[in-house]
């Protein structure tokens, strides 16, 4: 095997890990601080990469497209949030995912209408067209390595904004006694909206950026969505670590997973058997890893407290 190749796989899965926590980060936003299953989070995806197409295409400028996708996200959370959302806070998890899922099928086909059924392109902006040449002979695109440095800053940046800062205090403090917080006059509903606008963000943004290297099409965001909830499922459900460590941890497994299995396989059962049963397996890698954690860990590797 080429150690080129093997480091290019390597930073494909370190490229779809970050990808997959800027979804799983507002995920665990939203269930941590407000204890709400956000089924539509797919849909907020799908808004910020049908943002970013349309503004690029109508200006030119990939830039103004990134832009428009985050406010595209941010102001679709926030009104549905303060329109639907928050009249679910105080019920079952059943009612909140039959009311989200009725939301996927609202935002798919208010996008159909608006944008119809043919998928939109985005090209990479120029700045950040070509490849890098790396250490062990690796020519690695440049704008996935922008995505991978994204996906580290914004995980650095939640780190802060959580940890340093007072709105981050108290959305702490709402994830460990939101009546409290409410007795000491922290607006509630504002600070849930904000926290919601700030998910959805992430996730228009994760959208945008995938978009340059997929169609851009209705219903892009429930494959993504699946795996986000495997990853605060292993990250442990209210922690960005949790969701930053599974991220990268479900990347390059499913990553590698496609890359390695085959051709480990075509050693032992032939190249015939192992194309098919490799694809399989690779498939499968991601939920036998979670099984895996989940025997050990209940909770997840980084549940947080309480």
């Amino acid at each position: 095997m080429q150690t080129a190749l093997f480091i290019e796989q390597l930073l494909n899965g370190i490229q779809f890990g970050v990808m997959l926590f800027l979804m799983a980060a507002g995920l665990t936003l939203i269930f941590g601080v407000m204890g709400l299953i956000n089924l539509a989070h797919g849909s907020l995806y799908m808004v910020g990469a049908f943002a970013c197409a349309s503004v690029a295409a109508a200006t030119g400028s990939f830039w103004l497209g990134l832009v428009a996708s985050l406010a595209a996200a941010a102001a679709a959370g926030a009104i549905v949030e303060v329109t639907v959302i928050r009249r679910l806070y105080e019920r079952d998890h059943l009612d909140q995912v039959l009311a989200t899922f009725a939301l996927i099928l609202i935002f798919s086909e208010g996008t159909r209408w608006l944008f119809g059924s043919f998928p939109l392109y985005l090209n990479i902006p120029s700045l950040l067209q070509g490849a890098v040449a790396l250490p062990g002979g690796v020519h690695y695109p440049l704008y996935r390595l922008a995505i991978i440095g994204v996906g580290l800053g914004v995980a650095l940046g939640l780190y802060l904004l959580i940890g340093r800062t007072r709105l981050g205090m108290r959305i702490r403090a709402g994830e460990s006694d939101r009546e409290m917080i409410g007795a000491l006059g922290v607006d509630i509903s504002t600070l849930y909206t904000v926290v919601f606008a700030l998910g959805a963000a992430l996730a228009g943004l994760a959208g945008a950026m995938v978009g340059a290297l997929q169609s851009v099409e209705v219903g892009m965001g429930e494959p993504v969505l699946i795996l986000a909830f495997v990853v605060i499922v292993i990250g442990g459900i209210g922690s960005i670590k949790g969701a930053f460590v599974g991220a990268l941890l479900v990347g390059i497994t499913d990553t590698m997973g496609r890359f390695l299995l085959p051709g480990m396989l075509a050693a032992v059962i032939g190249p015939a058997k192992a194309s098919g049963i490799g694809a399989a397996l690779a498939s499968m890698l991601i939920y036998i890893v979670m099984a895996l954690i989940l025997a050990f860990r209940p909770k997840g590797l980084f549940a947080a407290q309480g």
